[in-house]
């Protein structure tokens, strides 16, 4: 298989950020801290590193919440990609769109959210060189 990319993050996004955690602590038993970095923002720990998943983060929503019977409202996930550049001009040049700008997440690397040709929003992250 020739892969450009592989989902290694989620996002929740919430109205309470902190209430969303308590919600997916108590049920899943996932554990959730809060992330010393710029903004609202819940680092996720779903299991046991050795097994298979992805870990995520809960976010602070920038808009009115889903409301019932609209379509379906998604958790983020966000791709590794190795050149983040290119990848944003291969999702413009498939019929994709830029939903926010690349920014520098510190300490993690380059991220960028982009709208899929069906207005489904994504994230792309270049990691930050292993040192």
């Amino acid at each position: 298989m020739n892969s450009k990319g592989r989902v290694v993050h989620f996002e929740i996004h919430a109205d309470d950020p902190a209430r969303a955690a308590v919600f997916y602590s108590a049920v899943f038993g996932w554990e959730i801290n809060k992330w010393d970095g710029p903004q609202d923002y819940w680092l996720i720990m779903t299991g046991d590193k050795s097994k298979a998943g992805i870990d995520g983060g809960i976010v602070k929503r920038m808009g009115p919440a889903p409301g019932q019977m609209n379509p379906v409202s998604a958790y983020v996930c966000t791709i590794d990609v190795t050149n983040l550049d290119e990848m944003m001009v291969a999702v413009k040049d498939n019929g994709g769109s830029m939903a926010l700008e690349k920014m520098e997440v510190p300490g993690v690397g380059w991220l960028a959210y982009c709208k899929d040709s069906e207005g489904n929003i994504f994230g792309m992250m270049q990691p930050l060189p292993q040192v």
